[in-house]
């Protein structure tokens, strides 16, 4: 299926129906009195986050979604039937906004959540609604209210803990394939990857992350070069940034100058996703000779001035994986942990309620007495 994470809509609610003006018309029944009914609501449109998807595409062929409108009330104290609701299924992270300003209305982060879209109008008023011990013969009634027309934009943001970044053909696809569930295209050129992919990492017994892995960036992606920062978005959820180096470059590239031009497409493209932790992880190891590891390692640290963790492994061997995975859980783990804050109304600790001795009996109490 083809990766889509962005959707311009168009939803319009359905009118409400129209009030009705009847009089009650019966044999021996002179005077039957109003009997307008009033008219049914219009459909409103909603969006429910659906665990099960992970792409717009079904809003990339259809723009247009109209619900229909209330019935109009009828004679005989009938009122209209409403219109039935339309429910828009997308992915969990989807961000609903404004087309024309831009402005977000929603962002669906929890599965199954509904937000309204657009409101269907309300119905009319029949002369019934108008009937009062003064006004016997109301002859007044009121149109159905239309409904809300909005212009959308859909823009989705996978959810995942940990994104994968580097230059092109630095390995990132590989490693994702070699941790995780996920089967990216891999291929021996640059831009094998043109969309994100997710894989979902089991590290034992109800301990697992998700890793987002997304095109590699190169130098210039600010003014478009290669994919441009069109798939950065989706590391801004993310809580680590493992930064992928090629740490053996067959075209003698330096990999301290790819890592600086990747921090500095960082900055230009947001500085909250600049400013998360990110670990640098220093792919194929098995194409560096043993007796070289150590030595390259620490010229390259020495270099970049790098003080965060650093990783060496095989995303083909899988040599240092194990090490890597870990590690990340215990980091993943630990930002999953919310501490309960105390309740500043309950003073007395539970542990002094039960040590406490029982209040004496009261004298006045007549069970005492």
């Amino acid at each position: 299926m083809k990766f889509v994470d962005e959707a311009e809509i168009e939803v319009i609610a359905g009118n409400g129906g129209n009030g009705c003006v009847s009089f009650r018309r019966e044999k021996f029944i002179p005077f039957g009195g109003p009997n307008g009914g009033d008219g049914g609501r219009g459909g409103s449109i909603f969006a429910v986050a659906d665990r099960n998807l992970n792409t717009l595409i079904d809003f990339r062929y259809t723009r247009r979604y109209e619900a229909k409108g209330g019935e109009h009330g009828r004679g005989s104290d009938q009122y209209g039937a409403a219109a039935g609701d339309i429910e828009l299924r997308v992915p969990v992270g989807t961000i609903i906004r404004d087309a024309a300003s831009d402005e977000p209305l929603a962002e669906l982060m929890v599965p199954d959540e509904r937000i309204l879209l657009a409101r269907g109008g309300d119905g009319g008023f029949g002369n019934l609604h108008y009937k009062s011990s003064t006004n016997r013969t109301p002859r007044q009634s009121t149109k159905g209210w239309p409904g809300e027309r909005r212009e959308l934009k859909l823009e989705l943001r996978v959810l995942a803990d940990v994104g994968l970044l580097g230059m092109p053909n630095a390995g990132k696809s590989t490693l994702i394939t070699a941790i995780s569930n996920a089967r990216p295209k891999i291929a021996d050129y640059p831009f094998t990857t043109l969309h994100p992919n997710l894989g979902v990492v089991r590290v034992g017994p109800s301990q697992s992350f998700v890793v987002a892995d997304i095109p590699g960036l190169i130098e210039g992606a600010a003014e478009g070069a290669g994919l441009g920062h069109q798939f950065l978005r989706h590391l801004q959820r993310t809580g680590l940034l493992l930064h992928l180096v090629d740490f053996a470059p067959f075209d003698g590239v330096d990999p301290v100058q790819q890592v600086r031009a990747i921090v500095t497409e960082l900055k230009k493209y947001d500085d909250e996703l600049h400013a998360k932790p990110r670990w640098i992880v220093l792919n194929k190891l098995d194409m560096v000779p043993a007796e070289e590891r150590e030595a390259r390692r620490k010229d390259f640290l020495k270099r970049l001035r790098w003080k965060g963790p650093v990783f060496e492994v095989s995303a083909l061997t899988r040599e240092g994986c194990e090490p890597l995975i870990r590690a990340i859980w215990q980091h993943v783990a630990l930002r999953q942990v919310h501490p309960v804050e105390p309740d500043a109304r309950f003073d007395t600790p539970a542990q002094a309620l039960a040590e406490a001795p029982p209040p004496a009996p009261d004298a006045d109490d007549p069970r005492f007495r």
